[in-house]
């Protein structure tokens, strides 16, 4: 698309373009923010902190102790396996000061999942959270790992809280406190870092079903940074921002926008390390005037129906950012009454670094799309064979700008696949452009259903169904229907105590749906299967 018709869009003093190349790494604009905001909160965590300074010092003795004592160089994989703790930030800017390039690990893996993920990255060493040590333990013989870094909850933060053991099947473990210990007296030899160096290895569901790692560059991170930096503007207040980090770090989502963009402006990020545990969230955020929350769509539900959450002090917060997956409208509804507050939505994929297109923020009304393409960025919506698509047309939105992945880790045939003629990233994802010049996803390709020819989104369903009194949340999948080749099948969870029946759901969605998208099933269950970011496993519901 040689032209962009949502540069109009944009607010005043907006670039339409970045210089992906105008810093030489990510460190050297995190370095430049510790210079700056020294000894203000950086981390928070359980109620202790970690200032700009703390993280400076203590990453360098991670750092140290990585490069001198176990003797990693520049581009060797370090795996980072654990939950939202003091120990994942340390961690970060260590690998990143040393040159060394960090392979996000979900805890809650699998010991197949983990196997895979380790050996497909190369990597022979691992900072590990005690607690999923048991995971680690199954499968280490069958991997080139042969340094594990254990991490405990109150390290560099709340020393009294207690965490479960490393697992006593590993043998030679270092603790995480020991190992910053030992490289305080270790020297550190600075590394040359530039923008095509790498950073991530970003591990996505895979086409086989395995994984595959998206290759993730300093400048593709140093873009996003600076994309979103100038698309928010003065939104963005230096040295003030609270930011509430519910999402876990090993995703794309947090790592990027709560704490490598709002790092690099002084912010503090507020790390939740348990966010299933709603009361003790809402708890969390009673004690902290925040002014950033980041979450998923089952997050920001989940919070609206927990006792206490309508009662916080809302005065400070300024922005409530959305992904991962569609916002319903009834949620950002919901949050609107309570917080005063819309969810403002995004759009990216860990292959995109992640952010593609975002809303402008601070609306009074819930705009129901992805908002506009970041600055140096360009989105095409192609039809099956590759040709545009006319505006207000449906196609599989395909990516080209400076935050979109070198490609995936030693995979150049997967690369290939999801890469059209001219260089664009396919993503997978169905969207049109609206006439006001946002796109709107309509649903993943591979989650379409086939009602007698005509296309059903699933997203389309849930949204509507959220605003049914009595459903708590609610998701959708096609089965296989002999008259129609698929039906619609729905999963509804009731809120408590609520009297709903079948009959009333199907008599609801003929009031708000055509007929072929009216669900011939309905099925309740007491919860959605979820991925640990909070997104809807529609295919554990297919299984």
């Amino acid at each position: 698309m040689t032209e962009k018709p949502w540069i109009k869009h944009y607010e005043p003093g907006v670039p339409h373009e970045i210089d992906a190349d105008s810093h030489a790494s990510v460190w050297q604009m995190s370095a430049a923010a510790i210079a700056k905001h020294g000894d203000a909160p950086a981390f928070s965590n359980f109620g202790a902190d970690l200032s700009f300074n703390d993280i400076d010092r203590l990453s360098r003795n991670l750092a140290a102790y990585l490069q001198t004592e176990l003797g990693l160089k520049k581009g060797d994989r370090v795996a980072i396996m654990s939950p939202n703790i003091m120990a994942f930030p340390i961690t970060l800017f260590a690998n990143m000061r040393a040159g060394l390039v960090q392979v996000n690990v979900n805890p809650l893996y699998t010991p197949r999942e983990l196997q895979h993920q380790l050996n497909d990255a190369d990597t022979d060493t691992i900072v590990i959270f005690s607690g999923s040590t048991p995971v680690l333990a199954e499968i280490i013989g069958e991997t080139k790992v042969k340094n594990v870094i254990v991490a405990d909850l109150g390290d560099c933060g709340n020393g009294a809280l207690p965490s479960p053991p490393a697992d006593e099947r590993l043998s030679g473990v270092v603790k995480f406190t020991d190992a910053l210990a030992a490289g305080e007296s270790l020297d550190f030899t600075p590394v040359d870092i530039s923008g095509e160096d790498l950073l991530f290895l970003q591990y996505t569901g895979g086409t086989t079903g395995l994984s595959k790692g998206a290759v993730l560059t300093h400048r593709n991170l140093v873009a996003n940074i600076m994309q979103i930096s100038v698309f928010q503007g003065d939104r963005i207040r230096e040295g003030e921002e609270v930011v509430i980090t519910a999402i876990p770090l090993y995703h794309i989502f947090a790592l990027m926008v709560n704490c490598l963009t709002y790092f690099t402006k002084g912010g503090r990020c507020v790390l939740i390390t348990n966010p299933r545990d709603m009361p003790g969230f809402v708890e969390e955020l009673s004690r902290t005037k925040f002014s950033i929350i980041t979450g998923v769509n089952t997050l920001f539900n989940g919070l609206l129906h927990t006792p206490g959450f309508a009662e916080l002090d809302f005065s400070a917060l300024s922005l409530a950012a959305g992904g991962g997956t569609a916002i319903q409208e009834a949620i950002s509804n919901k949050w609107y009454e309570v917080t005063g507050h819309h969810i403002t939505e995004g759009y990216g994929l860990s292959e995109t670094s992640p952010v593609v297109t975002f809303n402008i923020a601070g609306r009074d009304q819930f705009s129901a799309t992805i908002g506009v393409p970041m600055p140096s960025t360009d989105v095409s919506l192609r039809d099956n064979d590759g040709n545009e698509v006319a505006q207000g047309e449906p196609g599989e939105l395909c990516v080209k700008g400076p935050q979109v992945m070198t490609g995936y880790w030693r995979k150049p045939e997967e690369t290939a696949a999801v890469t059209t003629a001219d260089g664009y990233f396919r993503t997978g994802d169905v969207a049109i452009l609206t006439e006001e010049g946002s796109f709107k996803i309509v649903d993943r390709k591979k989650d379409m259903i086939l009602v007698s020819g005509f296309n059903v989104y699933p997203n389309e369903i849930e949204g509507v169904i959220a605003n049914m009194d009595g459903v708590m949340e609610a998701a959708c999948i096609g089965v296989p229907d002999a008259q129609t080749d698929e039906a619609v099948k729905m999963f509804v969870v009731k809120t408590p105590n609520a009297e709903v029946s079948a009959e009333d759901v199907i008599a609801y969605c003929r009031e708000n749906l055509t007929a072929y998208k009216v669900p011939k099933q309905i099925a309740f269950i007491d919860e959605l299967p979820k991925s640990p970011v909070g997104k809807i496993l529609r295919r554990e519901l297919r299984d």
